[in-house]
């Protein structure tokens, strides 16, 4: 999604989740090193959800309602969090179910579950993707095809991990 998203110029907005005692956000992301991603926000949080008033404040510019794509870990708890906040506020969010874990596998399932029927869209990283760009005639198009052909194992893989509970 990362990747995905350089191509077709969407702001990445991150957090992690009290860096002094859990360290950074997986480092293999490269966000906001030379030569990897950059994001709108890279926040420091206690909060479980990433809907602090920094996250706010670097969404301000952007027209309402917002679409925000969610993925990260702990579904149950941080990303649950985020979700219900941003559809308390009326934007529209989608969770990628193949960009989401826990520790607890079990749980995963369970708070897909709920955040859909709370009015989330669950849906996978390759269905939002094409949903987004709409239109194969666009010229970031050959740049998705091949990105989407070169993270198909691990996409698949994810979704059948998911797929067992």
């Amino acid at each position: 999604m990362l990747k995905a998203s350089q191509i077709l110029n969407i702001p990445v907005l991150a957090t992690t989740q009290n860096r002094a005692r859990l360290g950074e956000t997986c480092l293999e992301l490269g966000l906001d090193v030379p030569g990897g991603i950059a994001t709108r926000v890279h926040a420091d949080k206690s909060l479980f959800s990433m809907w602090t008033p920094e996250v706010r404040q670097g969404l301000s510019s952007l027209p309402t309602p917002l679409e925000c794509v969610i993925v990260g870990i702990e579904t149950h708890i941080c990303v649950t969090q985020t979700t219900l906040d941003l559809l308390r506020e009326g934007h529209k969010v989608y969770v990628l179910a193949d960009g989401v874990s826990s520790c607890n596998k079990e749980e995963i399932p369970i708070a897909l579950a709920r955040l859909r029927a709370e009015g989330a869209v669950v849906t996978t990283s390759e269905s939002w993707i094409y949903e987004c760009m709409g239109d194969a005639g666009i010229e970031e198009f050959r740049k998705i095809v091949g990105l989407v052909k070169d993270t198909n194992q691990s996409s698949r893989e994810s979704l059948q991990t998911l797929c067992r509970f």
